[in-house]
């Protein structure tokens, strides 16, 4: 092979082609403005919610409450966390299993803030013929104020989203004011204004290259997939050779089911990476299908082994429950029913036990030894509490202090006690004892720990 010559560039990347989605209507892109509505509804309204008097979902990084609804977590309780994701997780598997990347078409973020920005994009500029005109027109005042008015409104979209992404950390309405005053940290500014410009960066910009090269779920999908995993399919026996003619096969040949594929991809040439499952193409092949009166399904959801024996459209449904699947089922109702016993059955409080390392038991008055200790006590529910502490494990063994404290919803506080057993009560060096906390107003809530308490030799 001949050598490049002066001047010659070798790209080591492709270049990107701009995308221009038609727009489509259909029984799928219905279902995806649905799931595009649930969603944003969910996302930008659950900040607002109140309970108890406060924002019923907080991830309070600050003071190390997480607050869902009538339950709040503790750093403690982050393995509650943990088991939610891996439900989310096992979820998403058998999703994936029974109906490939739905997910990813319908529900996903990208997917869904790329929807509105496309949607704005439309109502701006145009139909796709008119973008793509737009784009190749030269500078123009014309084209100057539609592109500024895109931005701006994309602009408008990210910020609010940033803004609300911001409100799950710090108390929404108090993030509101401190923007409309300008009294916001510096910290509150620079994570609004960093989601905002991701919002405005992966829906505007980068779009389907997010999917493509930036999103790990595209890699990893495969290991998922099965010959009956759900995908969308082109029926190559009913659809080719392609032509306007008669002696050919049902495809028309029009291409639109390229021209509406946010990720630029000819379905018809099978599966490929790039697919996001978003049945765009099932719309607009069904649609043409209608207007030239041909059976719907050349372009459907389907399965690999659905198509290899050439099955009625609905027999991919018979193999749904497969092993695999019941796999993931199992796994998923095995996590859910062992985090929902865990959080039935959680106590709301909780009590640890340090001793004060600067003591290791002293002498006191009478001849009794008296041990320091500081409780540190968490009040976990949304209620005030008076709690009675008490310790046992020696003869006699009683409280210097205070036995009573009272805890207000969701505190914490540090309690210092000091215990005291009369002389000859224990043996020299260590003896185990116990505390015990217990609400005087609910007998239910009641933690024990266990300590020690050093007679001196």
């Amino acid at each position: 092979m001949n050598a490049p010559g002066p001047g010659h560039v070798i790209r080591m990347y492709e270049k990107r082609q701009p995308i221009h989605p038609r727009e489509t209507d259909g029984r799928f892109a219905r279902l995806r403005w649905l799931c595009v509505w649930l969603t944003q509804l969910a996302y930008y309204g659950t900040p607002w919610l109140a309970w108890n008097g406060r924002q019923a979902v907080l991830f309070d990084l600050g003071a190390r409450k997480f607050y869902l609804f009538g339950l709040v977590l503790w750093p403690q309780d982050f393995i509650y966390l943990a088991a939610l994701l891996v439900i989310c997780a096992w979820g998403l598997f058998l999703v994936t299993a029974v109906a490939g990347r739905v997910w990813c078409g319908f529900a996903c973020p990208q997917t869904v803030y790329t929807s509105i920005f496309l949607w704005i994009e439309r109502r701006i500029e145009g139909s796709r013929a008119a973008r793509i005109a737009l784009d190749r027109q030269g500078a123009s005042p014309r084209k100057l104020g539609k592109r500024t008015a895109k931005h701006l409104a994309w602009g408008a979209v990210a910020l609010w989203t940033g803004f609300t992404f911001v409100g799950y950390f710090t108390p929404v309405r108090d993030l509101g004011n401190g923007i409309a005053t300008l009294s916001l940290g510096p910290w509150e500014w620079f994570w609004v204004l960093f989601y905002s410009l991701a919002t405005y960066g992966n829906a505007g910009w980068l779009r389907e290259q997010v999917c493509r090269y930036m999103c790990p779920y595209a890699r990893f999908q495969s290991a998922m997939f099965d010959r009956d995993t759900l995908i969308i399919t082109y029926d190559t026996q009913r659809g080719e050779p392609r032509g306007k003619k008669a002696a050919n096969g049902a495809c028309i040949d029009c291409t639109l089911c390229v021209q509406v594929c946010p990720a630029g991809i000819d379905i018809r040439n099978g599966l490929q990476y790039e697919c996001i499952g978003c049945a765009a193409c099932v719309d607009a092949c069904d649609n043409v299908m209608d207007r030239t009166g041909q059976p719907r399904g050349l372009i459907r959801y389907s399965t690999d082994r659905a198509m290899a024996a050439n099955l009625a459209p609905a027999r991919p449904l018979q193999r749904a429950l497969r092993p695999r699947v019941l796999a993931y089922g199992a796994a998923l109702l095995a996590a859910t029913l062992a985090l929902g016993h865990a959080l039935a059955t959680r106590m709301p409080l909780k009590m640890d036990v340090i001793r004060d390392r600067g003591s290791m038991g002293r002498e006191v008055d009478g001849g009794a030894i008296e041990n320091v200790y500081r409780l540190q006590i968490m009040n976990t529910s949304e209620r005030a509490h008076r709690y009675r502490i008490a310790a046992a494990g020696l003869p006699g063994l009683a409280l210097a202090t205070e036995d009573v404290v009272t805890l207000a919803a969701t505190e914490t506080r540090a309690v210092p006690v000091r215990l005291r057993a009369p002389h000859g009560a224990g043996h020299a060096g260590s003896n185990e004892i116990r505390f015990r906390l217990t609400a005087l107003d609910d007998a239910r809530l009641s933690v024990d720990e266990r300590a020690v308490f050093i007679v001196p030799r």
